[in-house]
């Protein structure tokens, strides 16, 4: 029986173990859950993947201006006799020798000298996109910074609006007892009561809607930032006192010309396309090229041959250019002409984000002081209707209304401001400009 006692203790400290593991929290700055964000994204790592490839192709525009080396050899055996027949002044050719074997090698090196731009235009426009890939990754992380940004706050106004029903819920609770002794004595009515408890009840509702919604915007958190879908994240509200004063939105604009990273990105993308249509219309030009080699073979009984080393330059040239459309160079027109339209219309959207947003952000702060007043006006006027109702002039749904009133006002501030905050962020994405500290 002390056995079994023993093994029960131990399995029920086990059990508290590991719940106390699966309810682990981890407290995090806005800041700090945004680094955590851009760590573990699984988008920067495609984009990681991305600027690789960019670099390979890089590499291999590169190394078109390097000699080519190519060595062979070979050996033959010949099962039939051949017929081997000489034909050289002075020479008979009859009966010529047995041959059965045949080995032969030889080395080319060739070195490009001119290839009308084609590989100097190829390594320009390569290092172009390896920095439009890198441009990318930073726009991508701007990115990733306001989405960690959302779902912070989404987390922070759950968690405040849990905060408040259920100080509102226990005030509610306690109004009910009071509210039970004095239908006991006889002071309200019946129906007066279960009005108050009704009001305890749709609390209770939006107690559990909250904490649903919290529970939601945890797990999200989570997977955003690459940790266990058991962990609580504690949120800092100090981030909702951020943002700074907001300046003129051609202030705004300007920022957006200067930092926005799809844009630079664009502009990489640009001068890429231009090198593509001068090394396009390079293909209509010779290519030069200094060429050497080493040729040897062994003929036994019959030839052998070392030492022929042999250089000159080797001209190329596609006679079929003469008749053939430059498909090519069409095709890196047309690119261009996608790239530049896309320029206009990616210019045009930043005016309208940037604008958009700023008016949100003043919209969202001119929100906060409403909300405020809102505030005031609620809790005043809570505290005159219960005074009016303990003596018997305002009813009890007249109490129960304002005390509503009083939690969507309460609400309503913590959510501005927090709002607020989030517009300023998103103001500040547009412009390229939001960053970790």
């Amino acid at each position: 029986m002390k056995r079994i006692n023993n093994s029960v203790i131990v399995l029920s400290l086990f059990a508290g173990m590991m719940y106390t593991h699966a309810q682990e929290k981890k407290q995090l700055s806005l800041d700090e859950a945004v680094q955590l964000g851009i760590q573990n994204s699984k988008s920067l790592k495609i984009d990681a993947a991305k600027i690789e490839e960019a670099t390979a192709d890089l590499l291999e525009a590169k190394n078109r201006q390097l000699p080519e080396l190519k060595v062979s050899a070979s050996y033959l055996y010949l099962p039939l006799k051949p017929n081997v027949e000489i034909r050289l002044p002075g020479v008979s050719g009859a009966g010529g020798p047995e041959v059965h074997q045949v080995a032969f090698g030889s080395a080319n090196l060739s070195v490009p000298i001119y290839s009308g731009g084609r590989i100097k235009y190829g390594i320009q426009s390569a290092k172009y996109l390896v920095e439009a890939s890198k441009l990318s990754t930073e726009n991508d992380k701007v990115a990733i910074a306001y989405n960690v940004a959302q779902a912070y706050n989404n987390l922070f106004k759950a968690n405040q609006s849990i905060k408040v029903l259920e100080e509102n819920l226990t005030a509610s609770q306690k109004r009910d007892e009071t509210f039970l002794k004095l239908e006991n004595n006889g002071v309200i009515a019946r129906n007066d009561r279960l009005k108050a408890n009704l009001q305890t009840s749709n609390i209770e509702l939006q107690l559990l809607e909250a904490k649903n919604n919290y529970n939601i915007a945890n797990i999200n958190m989570d997977l955003l930032l690459g940790l266990p879908e058991t962990t609580e994240i504690e949120v800092d509200q100090n981030y909702i006192d951020e943002s700074d004063d907001v300046k003129p939105v051609d202030f705004y604009l300007n920022e957006a010309r200067e930092n926005r990273k799809d844009l630079q990105a664009l502009d990489q993308q640009r001068k890429a396309a231009e090198l593509g249509t001068k090394s396009a219309k390079a293909e209509n030009l010779p290519s030069i090229a200094f060429t050497g080699g080493y040729v040897a073979a062994d003929i036994p009984k019959f030839l052998t041959i070392y030492n022929a080393v042999n250089v000159g330059v080797g001209v190329s040239y596609n006679l079929s250019n003469l008749w053939k459309e430059n498909s090519s160079l069409k095709q890196s027109k047309a690119r261009e002409m996608q790239l530049s339209a896309t320029n206009e219309l990616l210019n045009d959207n930043i005016k309208l984000d940037v604008n958009r947003e700023y008016q949100n952000s003043d919209y969202s702060k001119k929100r906060i002081a409403v909300f405020e007043k809102a505030a005031v006006q609620a809790n005043e006027n809570y505290r005159i209707t219960k005074n009016k109702y303990d003596n018997g002039l305002a009813t009890m749904t007249e109490l129960l209304d304002a005390d509503a009133a009083q939690i969507a006002a309460n609400v309503g501030v913590i959510n501005a401001k927090a709002d607020a905050a989030l517009a300023y962020r998103k103001l500040l994405q547009t412009t390229g400009t939001l960053t970790i500290k």
